[in-house]
């Protein structure tokens, strides 16, 4: 059977910062459930080391750029059977903060030379004789190991390689001067490789030199192609459009499911489904808000940027406060919007809740005490919160737009009816629109036995990995087979 080898920037539970650190922790795991041999390398983070057990060095490469030897560890997934392997250069990846910040939030000045070394890594050790795990196909994962493709695409023998669109928007961007440090090969400053507007772009490189791409929604595989949402690369994904796919990121739900949730304060399910007015009252406790089982109580978790819409939300809080409601949110994000919320907080104590982190015990709770979900995204690749809300009966409110238009049916009447609608979907990004899809819920809600309908249709919807991992092994077998040899090269 065909080794597959995830080349990734993080992974649950080694360490995450986002959704790629969700798909990247369930979808290879559930790969191996088919049969696959799939491994995961990503670089040697503090947090990747202290959770992984039993480390043992396999290989050490000597490459341009990096000062060390940088050595290769290997150790087992904890919670599945799939190795894993840190590329292991403690001057690029031995540090504090999260992959890509430092502790006052801001880029690492050097993550051009850090994301460099590992892709030359993975590209190094994939085709290295001393590595005794040879992968028929590198699947590679965002912009941070966008130059995997290039450095491979030469060689007369290699794996096939599949990149993968997490967000478009962050492109990994980066001067003429840190590309000229870097050792790389000059025919890669060029409009048809990985030259952008005098700058070098590391996504470009998968998008460009990849045998196949994927994006992680069908809406989103095709948004991607037109000026709004290709983030100037529009152009080169049109150029690329029959070799694009997309498929739909599952949620996982052995960590998402409020039947056997470790972190909430009652669990449930279809069945027993006034089990969950008691961690809304858990809910209004965590964030210091009146118990009240009877009030509709809103929630958002996610990063407080515009991307997300927290300024849409913030907008219509104004007029959505006169509604007897609560709202509470978790996350954080651009210092504008953390000090607005946490203003509104202190004028309406008895309705508005605000912790400005990320805290994995919290998200479950709200997701299990909200009664609606806020996720009014201008763009969203998939998004993975409303598919955990879905099951846990909390009505998602979304914008018509990628992943959210692909996996919500807006409660029409006829939707509601016809037991088919699970939320409630909006299409102009602005404050008024996001309030009217609001009020739309508020009525719905108000009518106790169609509410209790709606959040149980919810809660039946399945966007297990298990189709998704399916999706990706047909793939895979595409890519390995003759027809998609690793002799297509784009240039």
């Amino acid at each position: 059977m065909y080794k597959i080898l995830f080349a990734t920037s993080e992974a649950h539970p080694l360490i995450k910062t986002g959704g790629l650190g969700d798909v990247a922790g369930i979808l290879p795991i559930e790969l191996a459930r088919l049969g696959l041999e799939a491994g995961i390398i990503l670089p040697a983070y503090p947090a990747c080391k202290t959770h992984l057990k039993n480390l043992k060095e396999v290989a050490r490469l000597r490459l341009p750029a990096a000062l060390e030897p940088v050595r290769i560890l290997k150790g087992q997934l904890p919670e599945g059977p799939n190795p894993v392997w840190l590329v292991d250069s403690p001057a690029h990846f031995d540090r504090p903060g999260n992959p890509y910040l430092n502790e006052q939030g801001q880029d690492w000045p050097d993550n051009a030379a850090r994301f460099t070394t590992f892709c030359r890594a993975v590209a190094t050790l994939a085709n290295s004789p001393e590595f005794d795990w040879q992968p028929d196909l590198i699947h590679c994962n965002d912009w941070q190991t966008g130059l995997i493709p290039p450095f491979l695409a030469p060689l007369r023998s290699r794996p096939a390689t599949l990149f993968t669109i997490h967000n478009l928007a962050y492109q990994g961007v980066f001067s003429r001067q840190q590309f000229d440090a870097l050792e790389l090969p000059s025919a890669w400053w060029s409009p048809a490789a990985l030259e952008f507007y005098n700058q070098i772009s590391f996504i470009k490189g998968g998008l460009v030199f990849a045998d196949w791409l994927t994006t992680v929604s069908p809406t989103y595989a095709k948004e991607i192609l037109t000026p709004e949402f290709g983030c100037g690369l529009d152009g080169v994904l049109r150029g690329r459009s029959k070799r694009l796919t997309g498929i739909l990121n599952g949620a996982d739900y052995q960590r998402w499911d409020p039947r056997h949730d470790p972190f909430i304060e009652k669990r449930y399910d279809q069945t027993c489904w006034s089990h969950k007015a008691s961690n809304k009252l858990a809910l209004q406790r965590r964030y210091g808000l009146p118990e009240d089982d009877t009030l509709p109580v809103l929630g958002f978790v996610g990063r407080l940027v515009e991307q997300k819409g927290i300024d849409l939300i913030l907008g219509a809080l104004p007029k959505l406060l006169a509604e007897k409601i609560q709202v509470v949110f978790l996350g954080e994000g651009e210092e504008r919007h953390q000090n607005a919320l946490q203003q509104l907080a202190s004028r309406y104590p008895n309705q508005i809740g605000v912790s400005i982190s990320y805290d994995e015990r919290l998200a479950h709770g709200v997701q299990a005490g909200a009664d609606i979900f806020l996720m009014p995204s201008r763009f969203e690749p998939c998004g993975l919160t409303q598919l955990y809300a879905l099951r846990y009966g909390t009505v998602p409110i979304a914008r018509r737009t990628g992943g959210l238009s692909d996996t919500i049916v807006d409660a029409t009447e006829k939707n509601l009816r016809q037991e088919l609608a699970t939320g409630f979907t909006f299409t102009e990004s602005s404050p008024s629109a996001l309030l009217t899809a609001i009020q739309r819920a508020l009525a719905c809600y108000a009518q106790s036995r169609q509410w209790r309908r709606l959040a149980l249709t919810g809660m039946a919807q399945n966007f297990s990995w298990q189709t998704s991992a399916k999706a990706y092994f047909d793939l895979y077998q595409q890519l390995v087979s003759q027809e998609f040899s690793c002799k297509n090269n784009v240039l």
